[in-house]
């Protein structure tokens, strides 16, 4: 059973990627993997630049997808919404394989310093990534991250700890825990 996740941003100190770090620890497997979107720059996706093939980096990332058997994904939002670095893995990736996601279970997390917890970004995917083959086993959203996370104790209010292990839980016909 292995577990990957990342923050779908290239920020240095990406509270998404916190946010997915902290899901990621809260579940059982033999293997987990943190992804960081800076180990996969590349060129910005165009059909002219596709015709001279893909970059490795692309390939890379499609075949960790292909190698998990459950993967979190906690969405930064900007301008509501992916941000340019994701959207542009995603352009590549679903270039290579449109149908990358390949039936993986997965658990989709969005959080942001205000209010709405970057569920713009965390809507577009849950109607998205089906088409892309993926299977949504749920979904949550952190609003306020500042106030309601700390690196040293995670989430930090109770309610939206609760909502985060329910969420979580789905997870448990992958991991068998």
């Amino acid at each position: 059973m292995k577990i990957t996740a990342f923050g779908a941003s290239n920020s240095q100190n990406s509270i998404n990627k916190q946010l997915a770090n902290y899901a990621l620890n809260q579940l059982n497997a033999t293997s987990k993997e943190l992804l960081d979107l800076n180990d996969f720059d590349m060129p910005l996706f165009s059909v002219d630049r596709e015709e001279k093939g893909y970059p490795a980096e692309a390939e890379n990332f499609v075949k960790k997808v292909a190698e998990s058997d459950l993967i979190v994904i906690s969405f930064a939002e900007h301008n509501r919404n992916f941000s340019a670095t994701f959207k542009n893995l995603f352009d590549w990736s679903t270039r290579i394989n449109s149908k990358m996601f390949g039936g993986k279970k997965m658990i989709l997390l969005s959080t942001s310093p205000g209010g709405y917890g970057g569920k713009n970004a965390l809507g577009l995917a849950e109607n998205l990534f089906g088409m892309f083959k993926a299977e949504v086993l749920g979904s949550f959203s952190l609003p306020k991250f500042h106030e309601n996370f700390e690196a040293d104790k995670g989430i930090t209010n109770p309610e939206l700890q609760a909502e985060l292990a329910a969420v979580l839980k789905s997870s448990e016909q992958v991991t068998g825990h």
